[in-house]
């Protein structure tokens, strides 16, 4: 059976450092970042050097070409964002990349874009829903933030909607959106013993390594992901089967045929009766 070709932008960021060990073994990658070291200093196999931010394509359109999919990871990290016009100079750049690959991957007949979005996209609802003036978020509600991070997040989706559509290049392209949630393992950790409001917080956005994987091989891989109005786009939320969860799950489960195998209640349960114990 002939093996996918699938680019990964940001490759050697923290969300492909999760991705890679499963894509590596489905698929044949072609992988692209400005550097070739992750976070912790590690050499990451495979790397070719690529800035998708320079609005001259033809500079790295090779890379898209014969590709099935690309999954765009890439990702500038706004480090000062107490200097508001530095953090909202730094998200256009963001936008800009995410132009950039969805334009070259129309250009090169790329089927589909599978973007890292955020839940942040649609954090405006977060305190709401923690205060109980709010119950639950679905993908179709209007994502809305109050975050320069998550307005760029936002734009990314909006923008994916329109190369969808197809009217700007006279050609849609597939797309899938996946505003991922708590991809860590230590966040309980990280929480004062009895805060039950950030606890709940913690529970409701996991997502395990294995269910953040086999969320974005679903999206690469699902056959038909058009909407009701037959758009070929799909915003879904990235996290585990989790009882706490206030995030909507339902079109992941219907279009992409995602099946989460964990559930955050189940993977902390000791850490959750500390944190009760110590609230009581």
């Amino acid at each position: 059976m002939t093996r996918r070709k699938v680019l990964v932008t940001g490759a050697s960021g923290y969300i492909a450092s999760l991705l890679l060990p499963a894509l590596r073994e489905r698929y044949d990658l072609t992988l692209l970042d400005v550097k070739t070291i992750n976070r912790k200093g590690e050499e990451v196999e495979g790397i070719q050097i690529a800035d998708i931010v320079d609005r001259d394509r033809d500079r790295y359109r090779h890379h898209f070409r014969g590709v099935d999919a690309v999954v765009h990871l890439g990702f500038i990290d706004t480090r000062e964002k107490d200097h508001v016009d530095r953090y909202f100079a730094n998200e256009m750049t963001n936008v800009q990349m995410a132009y950039n690959v969805y334009q070259v991957a129309v250009e090169e007949g790329v089927r589909r874009v599978v973007a890292a979005s955020s839940n942040h996209a649609a954090d405006y609802y977060e305190p709401l829903i923690l205060e109980h003036r709010w119950d639950f978020v679905t993908p179709e509600m209007r994502g809305l933030s109050d975050n320069y991070y998550g307005w760029a997040k936002e734009v990314y989706e909006h923008l994916g909607f329109v190369f969808a559509v197809g009217k700007m290049n006279n050609k849609p392209l597939e797309n899938v959106q996946v505003r991922i949630g708590g991809p860590r393992e230590t966040d309980l950790d990280t929480i004062e013993l009895g805060d039950l409001v950030r606890m709940r917080r913690a529970l409701a956005v996991y997502i395990s390594q294995r269910d953040l994987s086999q969320l974005f091989i679903k999206s690469i891989e699902a056959e038909e992901i058009r909407d009701e109005q037959g758009v070929p786009f799909q915003i879904v939320y990235g996290i585990s089967g989790n009882n706490q969860a206030f995030w909507g799950l339902a079109n992941a489960r219907r279009v992409l045929g995602y099946a989460p195998e964990d559930n955050s209640e189940l993977r902390f349960h000791e850490k959750i009766q500390a944190h009760i114990k110590a609230a009581n």
